[in-house]
């Protein structure tokens, strides 16, 4: 196959009734990368993985997953991608290995070929000793790894990842970054569906920001960043009278003034040399400061910049 594109989506169109979820949305996953599609509840993210999936029909455009028309060829679509919901799917009567085997042989494997596929499946997620456990001992990281390695049982080339680390614990959520990341390193095709920002920023090759089921933005992380603007200087002074004087010192250099926190904030162009102009100017008036932080423009100053809703949950939208 010469394209690069393992997947490609154009104007893809969805509505129920008359609430439009996708209004023609655009996007492109090269193979070996991963794509992350970032937005707030209710963006259509979900919508959109489903239909990718096979898993829901839509009223306008077209969806290609390794040359495959969803719409024409959903068989062989399903037989080259593996997919991770936002719960655990899962029989919790079974143990841990009796649903890798299951599942298996539902793709047609072997028994000893299912039990052999599930064994090496089991050691790759730390789940060996949890194998031999009802599923409805787990907990819930443990649950949505076991759910990654249910999707990963034919390995497919091609893997959706919708919201895989919703509701667990940080710790889980950084194990779930490793293994996605370790399934990066062996070439799989990403696309992976966050509210997390943070999660989008460390894993994703690529971002698509959608917002009322349209792509508002997209590229690197790098490259969303630079759309917000420069990099912000922070002072912090040690009372009001200070705070007063530092922001008439500073003038048309400060950009934000913050009476409450006692801080003024100025845009840096030049760390070095704008960092060296403000502490000089505040020295030569004998103004004090408490503490000063350089802050770089991130994931959700570019969400709060193109929407203008804030992520106010550490994290995530």
């Amino acid at each position: 196959m010469t394209s690069e594109a393992a997947i490609t989506v154009k104007g893809l169109r969805k509505s129920y009734g008359k609430n439009q979820v996708l209004r023609g949305v655009d996007l492109t996953v090269k193979r070996g990368t991963m794509l992350a599609i970032l937005g707030p509840n209710g963006a259509g993210k979900t919508t959109t993985v489903r239909i990718m999936s096979t898993l829901l029909g839509f009223d306008a455009g077209t969806v290609t997953i390794e040359g495959h028309d969803v719409a024409l060829s959903p068989d062989k679509v399903r037989a080259v991608i593996g997919l991770t919901g936002q719960s655990a799917a899962v029989d919790e009567i079974l143990t841990g290995r009796e649903n890798l085997i299951m599942m298996g042989q539902l793709y047609r494997l072997t028994k000893r070929s299912a039990t052999l596929r599930a064994d090496e499946l089991l050691e790759q997620f730390d789940l060996v000793d949890a194998g031999k456990r009802s599923v409805k001992t787990y907990s819930g990281g443990m649950r949505r790894r076991l759910d990654l390695a249910v999707s990963l049982i034919a390995t497919p080339p091609i893997i959706f990842l919708d919201e895989p680390t919703t509701g667990l614990d940080p710790r889980s959520r950084i194990a779930m970054w490793d293994i996605i990341n370790r399934l990066k390193a062996d070439g799989k095709t990403i696309l992976l569906t966050t509210q997390y920002l943070e999660e989008a920023d460390q894993l994703a090759d690529n971002i698509v920001v959608i917002d009322g089921g349209k792509v508002i933005a997209e590229g690197t992380a790098k490259q969303l960043k630079a759309k917000v603007g420069k990099d912000r200087l922070e002072l912090t002074f040690k009372k009001l009278t200070e705070f007063r004087a530092g922001e008439r010192a500073l003038g048309k250099l400060v950009v934000d003034s913050n009476k409450k926190e006692l801080t003024v904030t100025l845009i840096i162009n030049d760390t070095n040399k704008d960092v060296a102009q403000a502490l000089a100017i505040l020295t030569k008036e004998k103004v004090s400061i408490s503490s000063m932080a350089i802050h770089k423009p991130t994931l959700d100053d570019v969400f709060l910049s193109l929407t203008g809703k804030s992520n106010q949950k550490g994290g995530k939208l």
